[in-house]
């Protein structure tokens, strides 16, 4: 199962820093079938490590929590799109937990890395992003916060050629 795989590299992981795992009760039900569970902790409450070492599980959070989380991550692994956009807008390496991405602006800046589904794969490029102190990232050209008056200044602009 790749949830078992995934369990060995976080272990792996969380023996050089905390790792939080904040998981959706599906997945939570699925961890609980998994050989490697026991050697999680559960994160009752706030979230307060302490410089302590291991994978943590909380439940799943709010928008906002989950964003000052990641906000204040040495890096984030996940599959998810969104996700590797918001850690290129917060400057927090980002590593994908899956073949490819949909978001491949990410890549092409540097701001996120395919790390694949192999256990082994994945610990390599944690390694490598943690071993790149002094990485330089940039945001995207337009991912500037003004959306909207890009979009306005486009569609006047398009008006004007009627």
């Amino acid at each position: 199962m790749i949830l078992e795989k995934f369990l060995q590299v976080f272990h792996a992981i969380g023996n050089q820093m905390p790792l939080i795992f904040p998981v959706h009760p599906r997945t939570r039900a699925t961890l609980a079938k998994c050989n490697n569970f026991a050697n999680i902790t559960e994160i009752d409450g706030p979230i307060a490590i302490g410089g302590r070492r291991g994978v943590f599980i909380t439940e799943p959070l709010g928008y906002l929590d989950f964003l000052k989380l990641m906000a204040h991550a040495r890096i984030v692994l996940t599959d998810s799109g969104g996700i590797q956009e918001e850690t290129t807008i917060l400057k927090v390496p980002c590593l994908t937990l899956q073949e490819n991405t949909e978001r491949p602006i990410t890549l092409e800046i540097g701001t996120n890395a395919i790390a694949g589904t192999n256990p082994e794969a994945i610990f390599e490029a944690f390694q490598q992003a943690m071993s790149d102190k002094k990485k330089q990232f940039k945001i995207p050209e337009l991912w500037d916060g003004y959306a909207a008056s890009h979009i306005v200044k486009i569609s006047i602009d398009s008006y004007k050629d009627y």
